[in-house]
């Protein structure tokens, strides 16, 4: 069996966005070399997620608003969490929701995806550099 690691690295300005990480996943298969395996995409911290839907602006907006609903970033003070010094509780419970990570199978080399499948990193608490973990192992 073969492994390959590498991680992707992101510094997102603003509080909150969803970025398509699809094609650099796409780009570690081929780079692996592996042509029958599983690939597992991970957030490598506890303020964004990964995730699988459809690259659909409307859905991503509506995904905000729903988390928003969810877990309101203002009061800051509603959050216990809030009180070490930290102004990010919300954005660990979106994390909650929206996930730690994906596998998706490799079949021919390709991400067995179903239709309109895409992998997202979701950031709830940005400003600072974050890193996402592709780990892909098979034959």
């Amino acid at each position: 069996m073969k492994s390959y690691r590498k991680e992707l690295w992101f510094s997102i300005p603003g509080r909150r966005a969803f970025v398509n990480i699809t094609p650099h996943v796409i780009q570690c298969v081929e780079e692996s070399g592996i042509r029958e395996g599983l690939v597992l995409v991970n957030a490598m911290h506890i303020t964004s997620s990964v995730f699988i839907n459809d690259d659909e602006p409307g859905l991503h907006r509506d995904y905000e608003a729903w988390l928003e609903r969810l877990a309101p970033h203002e009061p800051t003070s509603a959050y216990q969490h809030n009180r070490t010094g930290e102004d990010n509780g919300d954005a660990h419970l979106k994390r909650q929701v929206m996930g730690r990570e994906v596998v998706v199978a490799v079949t021919e080399g390709c991400l067995d995806f179903g239709p309109w499948e895409q992998i997202f990193y979701g950031e709830f608490d940005g400003g600072r550099r974050k890193r996402v973990l592709i780990k892909i192992i098979g034959e």
